[in-house]
């Protein structure tokens, strides 16, 4: 099976949110679909701590032209 991507899993936790919101799922069905939540809340963190991961920062040079760097995340924090 295909991987899942960040917008999908993304749209099925805000269903699961809407499903608890409403509060007509029987106890044992919420506490799923709350397990179910809690899951994709991680997982679509480690999607974005990667894809932060990937994002590249663009500094002007002496020269003033721009060159990519890539992101440092020590750096970022200073």
């Amino acid at each position: 099976m295909a991987e899942k991507t960040f917008e999908s899993q993304m749209e099925r936790l805000e269903e699961i949110v809407r499903l608890l919101e409403k509060g007509e799922a029987p106890l044992g069905d919420s506490i799923k679909l709350f397990e179910e939540g809690t899951k994709l809340s991680a997982a679509l963190g480690k999607m974005l701590d990667k894809a932060e991961q990937k994002v590249t920062v663009m500094q002007e040079n002496v020269q003033g032209e721009l060159t990519e760097q890539p992101f440092d995340v020590e750096e970022a924090g200073k």
